[in-house]
């Protein structure tokens, strides 16, 4: 798979989180992942996504989707860290936990995309509107990027559609 540098060295400059994973292969494919993924799209950084939940929903002022994806990675890294010391019998890769943080929305660059947005809303009666959510959209792209299914099941299961 060829991924672009520069969206690549873009992805590295704002997901912070993903420093703090510490197997250099999977923080790579985290880093490969969204450069696919906006490769694929009008987009050429994460920050250029609107920061909502949902096309045309209501967008986190002041924030970009990078504050979102760091911060869900932060969140999910801070449940499970109480949970480890909480619960004797509960286990986590703190690793996994930051990465699913980091691809929960790895998707959403294609649904929000103008083009397809204008191509879906021009006739939805051929492949829907949107084709499909960033949940299964997501799962494509993490497993295209080899990150671990564990990683595409976040991807594809974080929301009500997924």
């Amino acid at each position: 798979m060829d991924i672009d540098a520069k969206l690549r060295q873009g992805v590295i400059d704002v997901l912070h989180e993903a420093k703090k994973i510490k197997d250099d292969r999977l923080r790579g494919q985290v880093y490969d992942a969204w450069a696919l993924s906006l490769s694929k799209t009008s987009y050429s950084k994460i920050e250029d996504l609107p920061a909502s939940g949902a096309p045309g929903g209501p967008e986190l002022k002041g924030r970009t989707q990078a504050d979102h994806l760091n911060g869900v990675a932060r969140i999910g890294g801070a449940i499970a860290e109480a949970l480890k010391e909480s619960v004797e019998q509960f286990e986590v890769n703190m690793d996994e936990v930051i990465a699913g943080g980091l691809c929960h929305d790895l998707g959403k660059p294609f649904e929000y995309d103008p083009k397809n947005r204008e191509r879906w809303e021009g006739d939805s009666s051929i492949t829907g509107l949107p084709s499909m959510r960033h949940t299964l959209y997501g799962v494509y792209l993490a497993l295209s990027a080899g990150l671990p299914e564990q990683i595409a099941h976040i991807a594809g299961t974080h929301s009500r559609e997924g």
